[in-house]
């Protein structure tokens, strides 16, 4: 599959946490950053997230705000 998003991340899905609408998926990048992404419980569901799973985390946005102290 081709997409055109460009920022595309190997992972794997370290831990899942189910709510009743929401899922809070964690991911390991390749190199050991982690990652936290939260989608519907279906597409969880759908998407057979386990942990242990390879995914690709893509990354599509707008804005991107940074900050320092």
């Amino acid at each position: 599959m081709r997409l055109s998003t460009r920022n595309q991340l190997d992972g794997t899905v370290t831990q899942v946490t189910r709510g009743e609408a929401m899922a809070v998926i964690h991911i390991r990048l390749t190199g050991g950053d982690e990652i936290t992404s939260s989608i519907t419980r279906d597409a969880a569901d759908d998407l057979g997230l386990a942990e242990g799973k390879p995914v690709k985390v893509l990354i599509k946005s707008t804005e991107i705000t940074l900050a320092v102290e």
